[in-house]
């Protein structure tokens, strides 16, 4: 696969079958992000996401198909590919019974991080997202909005060219929501690249600059989140959309 300098992420027929189903969970998937996007990846439960980005980070193998992330193919230099991308899962990926300090200091370590650049790049991280008097409390401690900003500094304190937020903002107020998005916002500005999942139509609307929507494993429509709406009938804004080319019933 050739790899085109502009985009951080290109994607070729990616496909993935689980041994227990019959049916591909990623069906010949093939998209590509530029450099400094915002790019959603949104869909129904079960569409696929977790499955893609589970292959771009390789924790799973693809069945067939590649992906090549900053010039390094996912299959044969993912220890390059580790360097260059930083994970947000939706689960908090913190150890409760650390400190929001000690936290950082183990993934600062795991990522590399020079001590002598170390502990400065915490301190900075730790007062840009609110948290400087919390840098001694324990995770299990914080209030979930707290949590969700320690877990995204975690993701981005080695800098990562690529940053992949999966349901950056769910489960927490409209303040922590708020705050986050703006910093996610002036992280991008400053040239990362930042591939994001969300089940907040509104939310994903004002803070990507394409949408892919994706369902049983392939992507139906992408585009600017305007020309998604301008180009759906009787639709007026993304969640239209989404609801128009997804199907209004019940995923389980």
């Amino acid at each position: 696969m050739e790899y085109n300098s502009d985009f951080i992420v290109e994607t070729n027929s990616l496909r993935k079958k689980y041994k227990e189903s019959e049916v591909l969970a990623v069906d010949n998937l093939s998209f590509n992000i530029r450099k400094g996007q915002v790019f959603g990846l949104l869909g129904p439960n079960g569409a696929g996401k977790t499955t893609t980005i589970k292959m771009l980070t390789g924790i799973l193998k693809p069945s067939s198909g590649d992906a090549v992330i900053a010039g390094y193919n996912t299959k044969t230099n993912f220890n390059n590919v580790k360097s260059v991308i930083g994970i947000v899962p939706q689960e908090i990926a913190l150890y409760p019974t650390l400190t929001s300090y000690a936290n950082l200091l183990v993934y600062g370590t795991l990522y590399g991080i020079p001590k002598s650049e170390l502990k400065e790049k915490i301190n900075y991280f730790l007062k840009l997202y609110g948290l400087e008097n919390k840098a001694k409390q324990k995770v299990k401690n914080l209030s979930g909005g707290m949590k969700r900003r320690l877990n995204i500094i975690a993701g981005i304190l080695h800098s990562p060219k690529l940053l992949i937020l999966d349901e950056p903002t769910a489960g927490i107020d409209v303040q922590s929501k708020n705050f986050i998005l703006e910093n996610l916002q002036e992280l991008n500005n400053s040239g990362t690249t930042i591939l994001y999942t969300s089940h907040f139509m509104e939310e994903a609307e004002k803070f990507c600059d394409k949408i892919a929507i994706i369902d049983n494993g392939k992507i139906i429509a992408s585009d600017t989140p305007q020309q998604l709406i301008k180009q759906t009938d009787n639709c007026k804004n993304l969640e239209d959309v989404f609801l128009e080319l997804t199907g209004r019933k019940i995923r389980e």
